[in-house]
């Protein structure tokens, strides 16, 4: 009886330490967000992407817009003129309006489909470095898990700031490597 006494002591007291234990453990649990779309508007590196992309695809843009006036110029001269051209040559001018506006089209289609595929390809350049840097906040400042999607989170939590003054300095120190 005795023994089992002692081991009813002993449960107790490593019962006990367990749950004075269980605030510490929790105090020392870290967990951090952070805003990709915040990213991917405020960060040096996806502004520069975006940039790139503008010009890159300024000239096909400015040309399908050209393509698109045009378009409607001779589609309202045609509606103009309609009532007083012969079938035949009413059948043709539609014909011709129809294939303008299907290449129209096809062009619309290629360039958003490029601009797309080019969007994607900047964009996660944008996000494997943000990772990288995300991971180095993270191991430095000792952070448990890090979310990059919540519901809610309490702002003392947010470590956007930090990643993006990080890809601003990473990006600015490459950016001088590569300009010397």
């Amino acid at each position: 009886m005795k023994s089992f006494s002692r081991q009813m002591a002993l449960a107790a007291v490593l019962g006990l330490s367990a749950l004075t234990a269980l605030p510490a453990m929790a105090e020392e649990f870290r967990a951090g967000f952070v805003n990709t779309d915040r990213i991917f508007r405020e960060a040096n590196m996806a502004k520069s992407a975006q940039a790139k992309l503008e010009a890159e695809f300024a000239k096909r843009e400015k040309d399908l817009v050209d393509i698109r006036n045009t378009l409607k110029t001779a589609s309202d001269k045609f509606e103009r003129e309609a009532p007083t051209l012969s079938e035949a040559q009413r059948t043709s001018r539609q014909k011709q309006l129809v294939d303008q506006d299907r290449d129209f089209q096809r062009k619309s289609r290629e360039f958003q489909e490029d601009l797309n595929t080019r969007k994607n390809e900047e964009l996660q350049q944008v996000i494997d470095r943000a990772n990288k840097v995300v991971k180095q906040v993270a191991e430095a400042e000792k952070y448990d898990v890090i979310l990059q999607e919540a519901i809610y989170i309490n702002p003392k939590h947010d470590i956007t700031d930090k990643v993006i003054k990080a890809l601003n300095a990473a990006s600015a120190a490459s950016a001088g490597a590569n300009g010397k």
